[in-house]
């Protein structure tokens, strides 16, 4: 079975963004993440930052709104040609491009239908609001901790109050302060 796996950037006050959905606030480890998880780069950002790299973690994306709405406002509609797109939404109108497929409703039920195929592990790539909501399903954090206060902006979870438990698995810090650590949900697998 695939994993759900919440890969995000975290202020130390724990946004993911900014009130306007800024995130060029935080310390540059792109070396890393273009080495390490090559596909979380959007496809029109690729050949400029010289990646030519598989997928190494991830063939699958799932996203909110806001979090599809900044490739929109450029006119990309495909922000991640390279892997499968699920846009949850109620709102958002439908998308002319057959690589997107927008979810107007339970997303849970997605990502159930998503684990029980073959392949590697599902990213949800943001919003709070998404992360809120399929927090019963999210197998793994991967959180990138960037040493700035946002101060407000997105939650990295928003909604009902679920405490959940996720075990430290491991750790790696830069010299611009970043620390990346990897959580396990307790009482699942630990992924490897």
């Amino acid at each position: 079975m695939r994993n759900l796996v919440y890969y995000v950037g975290v202020s130390i006050d724990g946004y993911i963004a900014g009130p306007r959905g800024e995130f060029d606030f935080y310390p540059d480890i792109t070396s890393w993440i273009t080495a390490e998880y090559p596909e979380t780069v959007p496809t029109h950002m690729r050949s400029q930052l010289g990646i030519d790299a598989p997928n190494r973690h991830f063939d699958t994306v799932v996203m909110g709104k806001g979090t599809y709405q900044p490739a929109l406002d450029l006119g990309v509609t495909s922000p991640y040609q390279h892997l499968r797109q699920y846009i949850v939404s109620t709102s958002l109108p439908e998308i002319d491009d057959p690589r997107v497929e927008v979810v107007r409703a339970d997303p849970g039920g997605l990502v159930q239908e998503l684990k029980k195929e073959d392949g590697p592990d599902i990213w949800l790539c943001g919003g709070g609001m998404l992360a809120g909501a399929l927090l019963p399903h999210i197998d793994e954090l991967i959180v990138k901790h960037y040493p700035v206060i946002a101060g407000d902006g997105v939650s990295a979870f928003t909604g009902a109050f679920q405490p959940t438990l996720f075990t430290p698995t491991r750790s790696q810090s830069f010299g611009n302060g970043t620390t990346v650590s990897w959580y396990a949900r307790t009482g699942s697998r630990t992924l490897g």
